[in-house]
Protein backbone atom coordinates (compact mmCIF):
# COMPACT_ATOMS: atom_id res chain seq x y z
CA UNK A 1 0.00 0.00 0.00
CA UNK A 2 1.48 3.63 -0.64
CA UNK A 3 1.66 6.04 1.84
CA UNK A 4 -0.13 8.66 -0.15
CA UNK A 5 -3.87 9.39 1.40
CA UNK A 6 -6.58 7.63 -0.66
CA UNK A 7 -7.47 10.77 -3.16
CA UNK A 8 -10.00 8.54 -4.71
CA UNK A 9 -12.39 9.08 -1.61
CA UNK A 10 -12.11 12.67 -1.27
CA UNK A 11 -15.28 12.61 1.07
CA UNK A 12 -13.83 9.84 3.18
CA UNK A 13 -10.57 12.55 3.59
CA UNK A 14 -12.54 15.51 4.06
CA UNK A 15 -14.72 13.44 6.56
CA UNK A 16 -11.70 12.64 8.78
CA UNK A 17 -10.20 16.16 8.27
CA UNK A 18 -13.08 17.76 9.71
CA UNK A 19 -13.60 15.93 12.41
CA UNK A 20 -10.18 15.58 13.83
CA UNK A 21 -10.21 19.88 13.29
CA UNK A 22 -13.45 19.58 15.48
CA UNK A 23 -11.84 17.91 17.95
CA UNK A 24 -8.80 20.05 17.67
CA UNK A 25 -11.45 23.25 18.69
CA UNK A 26 -13.00 21.51 21.50
CA UNK A 27 -9.98 20.56 23.17
CA UNK A 28 -7.42 23.71 22.15
CA UNK A 29 -9.78 26.51 21.62
CA UNK A 30 -10.18 28.74 18.66
CA UNK A 31 -7.02 30.80 19.32
CA UNK A 32 -5.48 31.00 15.68
CA UNK A 33 -2.09 30.76 17.19
CA UNK A 34 -3.32 27.05 18.02
CA UNK A 35 -2.86 25.99 14.45
CA UNK A 36 0.50 26.17 14.60
CA UNK A 37 0.30 22.63 16.45
CA UNK A 38 -3.22 22.23 15.31
CA UNK A 39 -2.93 22.27 11.59
CA UNK A 40 -0.25 19.96 11.53
CA UNK A 41 -2.02 17.25 14.42
CA UNK A 42 -5.24 17.44 11.98
CA UNK A 43 -3.43 16.11 8.90
CA UNK A 44 -1.55 13.75 10.47
CA UNK A 45 -4.66 12.23 12.82
CA UNK A 46 -6.20 12.35 9.18
CA UNK A 47 -3.67 10.87 8.07
CA UNK A 48 -3.06 7.98 10.35
CA UNK A 49 -6.78 7.19 10.60
CA UNK A 50 -6.77 6.48 7.35
CA UNK A 51 -3.82 4.68 7.04
CA UNK A 52 -4.86 2.26 9.77
CA UNK A 53 -8.51 1.70 8.44
CA UNK A 54 -7.16 1.44 4.76
CA UNK A 55 -8.03 -2.41 3.52
CA UNK A 56 -4.78 -4.60 3.05
CA UNK A 57 -3.59 -4.84 -0.26
CA UNK A 58 -1.32 -7.70 -0.57
CA UNK A 59 -3.06 -11.75 0.00
CA UNK A 60 -2.74 -12.71 3.80
CA UNK A 61 -1.78 -9.18 5.14
CA UNK A 62 -3.51 -7.76 8.09
CA UNK A 63 -4.20 -4.21 9.10
CA UNK A 64 -3.09 -2.67 12.53
CA UNK A 65 -5.55 -3.06 15.21
CA UNK A 66 -7.17 0.37 16.43
CA UNK A 67 -8.23 -1.47 19.49
CA UNK A 68 -4.75 -3.09 19.93
CA UNK A 69 -3.43 0.78 19.26
CA UNK A 70 -5.42 2.29 21.96
CA UNK A 71 -4.84 -0.50 24.49
CA UNK A 72 -0.88 -0.14 24.00
CA UNK A 73 -0.98 4.07 24.42
CA UNK A 74 -1.76 3.89 28.45
CA UNK A 75 0.95 0.84 28.40
CA UNK A 76 3.40 2.79 26.58
CA UNK A 77 2.84 5.92 28.91
CA UNK A 78 3.31 4.26 31.99
CA UNK A 79 6.06 2.17 30.83
CA UNK A 80 8.08 5.87 29.48
CA UNK A 81 7.87 7.17 33.07
CA UNK A 82 8.74 3.70 34.81
CA UNK A 83 11.71 3.83 32.47
CA UNK A 84 12.54 7.62 33.04
CA UNK A 85 12.03 7.23 36.71
CA UNK A 86 14.21 4.28 37.08
CA UNK A 87 17.22 5.92 35.03
CA UNK A 88 17.10 8.80 37.26
CA UNK A 89 17.67 7.32 40.32
CA UNK A 90 19.84 5.01 38.90
CA UNK A 91 21.80 8.17 38.33
CA UNK A 92 21.20 10.62 40.70
CA UNK A 93 22.64 8.47 43.57
CA UNK A 94 25.63 9.15 45.30
CA UNK A 95 26.48 5.43 44.61
CA UNK A 96 25.68 4.94 40.71
CA UNK A 97 23.95 1.35 40.53
CA UNK A 98 24.27 0.60 37.42
CA UNK A 99 25.71 -2.87 35.99
CA UNK A 100 25.41 -2.38 31.84
CA UNK A 101 25.25 -5.01 29.77
CA UNK A 102 24.06 -7.20 26.63
CA UNK A 103 21.42 -9.90 26.45
CA UNK A 104 19.95 -11.23 23.61
CA UNK A 105 15.90 -11.97 22.91
CA UNK A 106 14.43 -13.42 20.15
CA UNK A 107 11.79 -12.41 18.44
CA UNK A 108 8.67 -13.73 17.18
CA UNK A 109 7.32 -11.14 15.56
CA UNK A 110 6.86 -11.22 11.79
CA UNK A 111 5.51 -7.80 10.60
CA UNK A 112 8.11 -5.98 9.63
CA UNK A 113 6.74 -2.71 10.92
CA UNK A 114 5.83 -4.42 14.41
CA UNK A 115 9.41 -5.66 14.76
CA UNK A 116 10.31 -1.73 14.18
CA UNK A 117 7.99 -0.95 17.13
CA UNK A 118 9.04 -3.80 18.96
CA UNK A 119 12.60 -1.96 18.52
CA UNK A 120 11.86 1.50 19.18
CA UNK A 121 9.90 0.36 21.99
CA UNK A 122 12.36 -1.58 24.27
CA UNK A 123 14.02 1.87 24.67
CA UNK A 124 10.92 2.79 27.49
CA UNK A 125 11.51 -0.08 29.47
CA UNK A 126 13.42 1.07 32.68
CA UNK A 127 17.01 0.41 31.48
CA UNK A 128 16.80 -0.93 28.59
CA UNK A 129 17.99 -0.09 24.92
CA UNK A 130 17.71 -2.22 21.42
CA UNK A 131 21.34 -1.94 20.50
CA UNK A 132 21.26 -4.06 17.58
CA UNK A 133 18.99 -7.01 15.44
CA UNK A 134 20.16 -9.78 13.34
CA UNK A 135 17.97 -12.22 11.92
CA UNK A 136 15.59 -12.83 15.06
CA UNK A 137 17.67 -12.33 17.63
CA UNK A 138 17.60 -8.55 19.44
CA UNK A 139 20.50 -7.35 21.36
CA UNK A 140 19.24 -5.47 24.00
CA UNK A 141 21.60 -2.81 26.08
CA UNK A 142 20.48 -3.05 29.68
CA UNK A 143 22.27 -1.23 32.92
CA UNK A 144 20.89 -4.43 34.83
CA UNK A 145 22.81 -6.86 32.94
CA UNK A 146 22.01 -9.62 35.72
CA UNK A 147 18.29 -8.47 35.91
CA UNK A 148 16.35 -11.26 33.65
CA UNK A 149 14.46 -8.99 30.74
CA UNK A 150 12.76 -11.66 29.00
CA UNK A 151 9.47 -11.81 30.72
CA UNK A 152 9.34 -7.66 30.13
CA UNK A 153 10.30 -8.32 26.70
CA UNK A 154 7.87 -10.92 26.28
CA UNK A 155 5.42 -8.62 27.60
CA UNK A 156 5.82 -5.91 25.46
CA UNK A 157 6.25 -8.51 22.00
CA UNK A 158 2.70 -9.51 22.99
CA UNK A 159 1.02 -6.32 23.53
CA UNK A 160 2.68 -4.96 20.11
CA UNK A 161 1.33 -8.44 18.42
CA UNK A 162 -2.40 -7.50 19.66
CA UNK A 163 -1.52 -3.88 17.43
CA UNK A 164 -0.33 -5.74 14.16
CA UNK A 165 -1.71 -9.18 14.20
CA UNK A 166 -0.12 -11.67 11.87
CA UNK A 167 -1.15 -12.20 8.65
CA UNK A 168 -3.55 -14.97 8.15
CA UNK A 169 -2.73 -17.78 6.00
CA UNK A 170 -5.95 -17.28 3.78
CA UNK A 171 -6.04 -16.15 0.69
CA UNK A 172 -7.59 -12.58 0.46
CA UNK A 173 -11.03 -12.24 -0.30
Amino acid sequence: MSASLPIRQPLRVLGHVLSYAALWLVLAGADPLGWIIGLPTVLFASWASLRLSAKPQRPGEARPSIWGLLRFLPFFALESVRGGVDVAARVMRPRLRIEPGFQQYRLSLRNPLARVVLLDSISLLPGTLSADLRDDIIEVHALGASSDLEPALQRLERRISRIFPEPSQEPYQ
